[in-house]
């Protein structure tokens, strides 16, 4: 178990590896189609995808919850 000071990178973490992991497939399958090395290239691709995903996320993750603070009302 991690300590709660870590949540902020976690989140960063596994929310970027899910959905570069996801639209890297859909961009791997729309630009190649279902060819033979096909797992190959679409792991290289999120591996790739992740790597600028998760920095990414992390720092902009803060600016996107002040964001939606304005955005929505408070009970």
């Amino acid at each position: 178990m991690f300590p709660a000071r870590f949540a902020p990178v976690l989140f960063a973490l596994i929310l970027s590896g899910i959905m570069s992991f996801i639209v890297s497939g859909i961009a791997t399958v729309s630009a190649l189609g279902f060819v033979p090395d096909f797992i190959g290239l679409w792991i290289l691709t999120w591996a790739k995808s992740w790597a600028c995903a998760f920095p990414t996320a992390y720092f902009v993750g803060p600016f996107t919850r002040r964001i939606v603070a304005r955005l929505t009302a408070t009970p």
